[in-house]
């Protein structure tokens, strides 16, 4: 028989294999602009958009910052739905997510992702590392990678993508950004902190691409 969580005997033997998820996580995370979603695209495996996560802006005790609501501040992110969700697509293949409106920051609807027979599934946004311990303590997490590549060139395409999508007005996006700017490399010391690992998108595409080909353990 097999033993018991909790010490004791189970009731029946488990057959070999039937503890392992067949779909593991890769928390992908990195500043705003890094080229997240880009990256992403060239994989082309699933992916779930971590930003749908954040909380409505009348939520209550939402952080503040330059007089509006600081999106950047993981209290505006509803971490305990996100990481239910991951798990529940890691072990089952299926669940229901939020769908996210930026401009209005309002969640919208939701919408059922269906993964089955994805070995692995690309979980991205600005605060993935936030989750990675409970990811790893769920036994859900193939690995977490924050991108980093020059602070100027993230900056740009960071507000242009913001510009032409027409996120917040253009003076509150320039500002958000040049204050990400300064905070990036403390950003990136804190996500390594967490359990991510630095990595340019070449690398990062690379090291995703091997995990589709490494053999299970």
């Amino acid at each position: 028989m097999t033993a018991d969580p909790a010490g004791g005997p189970a009731l029946f033997d488990l057959p070999p294999g039937s503890r392992e998820v067949p779909t593991r996580i890769v928390l992908l995370t990195g500043a705003s602009g890094s080229g997240k979603t880009s990256l992403t695209r060239r994989l082309g495996l699933p992916v779930v958009a971590l930003d749908d996560f954040y909380l409505d802006h009348d939520h209550p005790d939402l952080p503040q910052r330059f007089g509006i609501v600081d999106w950047d501040d993981p209290r505006s992110w509803d971490a305990t739905g996100a990481v239910a969700a991951l798990v529940e697509l890691a072990r089952t293949g299926h669940a229901d997510v939020p769908v996210y409106d930026i401009p209005t920051s309002r969640r919208t609807g939701t919408t059922h992702l269906d993964v089955t027979g994805s070995r692995v599934v690309l979980a991205e946004g600005i605060f993935a590392a936030e989750i990675v311990a409970a990811c790893r303590a769920q036994d859900v997490l193939a690995d977490a990678i924050c991108l980093r590549r020059p602070r100027l060139m993230t900056f740009w395409f960071r507000l242009l993508r913001d510009l032409a999508e027409m996120r917040k007005p253009p003076l509150t996006l320039f500002r958000r950004g040049w204050g990400l700017l300064r905070a990036e490399p403390a950003l990136v010391r804190h996500w390594e902190s967490l359990g991510c690992r630095a990595l340019t998108p070449a690398q990062a595409e690379k090291e995703i691409r091997a995990l589709l080909v490494r053999p299970s353990t």
